[in-house]
This record gives structure tokens, sequence and C-alpha cells, in this order.
């Protein structure tokens, strides 16, 4: 006898929870990966271990909170607790193996099928060892063709998520990259669902052990929830982020700047690095300046140190 499945217990709450928590680790993972293109090399095993981690807390929350909405109608669904804390293990270690390699190599071909497959597969294995978590009065089977494509999906979304984490710059373009990122990692956690069918166990009491989802996978949730919050606390903070300019921290696109306001060629003065050079005026004769001596804007001045108002030469040309 075949149990009646129903994957949407709570109507449309549940997928569409799921979904936002997909795109939520996804736009932070993307966030924190975008940001080691613009810092500093010691920190960018840092913003990469953040990035894989908010990705695969995302799609294993996504997993889970779509699972509270799975019932089946002749039998309790309970969760085993070490197969359920072991699916939280195996998609971060898969997605932190991808976000590593792309993360190093590249978006090159090589990179990205190796990371892609070694993520798709591994949250294919997430999804399915989290369905194995399950117990109830009967057993599982699945529609191969299903199972399949479900594969094929996640390989196809872990592959585009691995390249848009390289690839796509712009607070707009992340944005929308996760959308479609939480819409494709959802949708295989529900093709896979499809293709599960349920054969209950005639004229056997029910024995199931293990904890309900309600009492199991809500608690379990928090510790997810909390490090995405974290993770997004640190990149809305974040000021590439704020700014949008890869640069911000670097003084020397500061200086260039200066000098185009100036619209002086910079020069090497004795002490002073990189100072642009004062606007010309004509030259100095028998150690006098025969009109106004050259000044420099009051902002620059000060910032290059000058002692004179506007005067580059400060004390030198009041001591001539």
């Amino acid at each position: 006898m075949n149990g009646t499945i129903d994957g949407f217990s709570y109507g449309l709450v549940t997928p569409v929870a799921a979904y936002v928590m997909a795109c939520v680790g996804s736009a932070l993972g993307l966030r924190c990966v975008v940001r080691t293109v613009h810092h500093e090399p010691g920190w960018r095993l840092g913003w990469l271990a953040l990035g894989a981690s908010a990705l695969g807390c995302g799609i294993w929350t996504m997993h889970f909170i779509a699972m509270t909405g799975f019932s089946v109608a002749e039998t309790p669904v309970t969760y085993n607790v070490p197969l359920t804390v072991l699916s939280l293990a195996v998609a971060i270690v898969v997605v932190s193996a991808g976000v590593f390699i792309v993360g190093h190599r590249g978006a090159t071909r090589a990179a990205l099928t190796v990371g892609g497959s070694i993520t798709g597969l591994g949250v294919a294995t997430m999804h399915y060892l989290g369905m194995f978590a399950m117990q109830l009065n009967g057993e599982l089977s699945y529609n191969a063709f299903t199972v399949t494509l479900s594969v094929i999906i996640a390989l196809v979304a872990a592959t585009a998520a691995l390249w848009a984490a390289v690839s796509v710059q712009g607070f707009i373009r992340t944005l929308g990259a996760s959308l479609v990122m939480g819409l494709a990692v959802t949708g295989m956690h529900y093709t896979g669902m499809a293709a599960v069918n349920v054969h209950l166990h005639n004229g056997i009491e029910s024995s199931v052990t293990g904890q309900e989802s309600t009492s199991l996978l809500l608690p379990m949730l928090l510790g997810p929830l909390i490090f995405l919050i974290l993770a997004a606390a640190i990149v809305m903070f974040d000021p590439v982020l704020i700014l949008g300019d890869g640069g911000w921290d670097k003084p020397a696109k500061k200086r260039s700047k200066v000098v185009a306001r100036g619209k002086a060629m910079p020069v090497r003065v004795s002490g002073i690095e990189d100072a642009p050079a004062p606007m010309a005026h004509s030259a100095p004769q028998a150690g006098h300046w025969s009109s106004a001596p050259p000044q420099w804007p009051a902002e620059e001045h000060a910032q290059y140190g000058g002692t004179g108002a506007g005067d580059p030469y400060g004390a030198r040309h009041e001591a001539e």
C-alpha cells in the first residue's frame, strides 16, 4: 500500500521560506567571495571560508525548512538526529571544496568542471542523506528518472553558483544571481521530493523512533540561522558593498584623483611621494618670482603638508 504524500502541509509557507533562505545564503556567499577579489591575500582564506559556510548553511536551511512541510497521511514522520547533523556537515564541506577550487584557480573551464561536480554531487548527497534520515512506518522508493533530473539540476546550479561567485560583481548583479541560484537550489529540492514514493508496512504497528520535524528541525535550524545573521552583519558593513569600490582602502587611487583635480602631473618632491606639481606660472628669476608663486588648492596643500597658505614651497619661499 502506498502512502499519501503531502509536500506542502503548510501551504506556500514552507516553499516560500525555503526559497528566501536559499537566496539569503547565496547572496551572502557571493558577496563574501567577491570580497576576496578586493582584499589583501592574507584575508582571502577567511572570506572564502565565510562565503562557503554561508552557501552551505543556506542550502541546508532551505532543505529542512521545506522538509517541515513534508508529511505522510498514514504514518508519523520522524528524523534520525546523527544523519541530520551529518547532512549539514556534508553541505558545508562540499560547498567549501567547490568555492576554494574556483576561488584559487579562477573561473577556468577545468576549475568550474571539477568544483561544480564536487559541489553539485555533494548537494544532491546532502538532500538524499536528509531524506534517508526520515523514519516512518514504511519504506521509501525513488523514481530513477526524477532522481537523475534532480542531480543534473544540482550540478548545473552548483556550477553556475561557482561561476557567479568569481565572475559577478556589483550589488544589483549579485542580487539577481542569488535569486536565480535560490530558484535553482529550491527547484532541485522539490524535484527530488517528487521522486519519492512511500510503501507502507501493512498490518505492522508503527514503531517509529526518532524526533518529529517540529521538535528536531526547528531547534536545529537556529544554529545556521544565527550564523547567517552574523554573516549578514559582516557583509552589510563591508566597504565594498557600501561604497561599491574595490579600491576603497588604496591611497594611490585617492592621490590620482587629487592630481586629476589639480590638472598636474605627479612629481617626486623630497620627503613627499607622488605629490602633484604646482600649477605652472612664469619662471623665477634671480631667486624671486616674476609673478605670484605657484599655488595649490587649499585642501591638497594641507594634505601634502605645506606651511604657507597655498604656497607649495612654504617656509623656503618665505626665507628667500
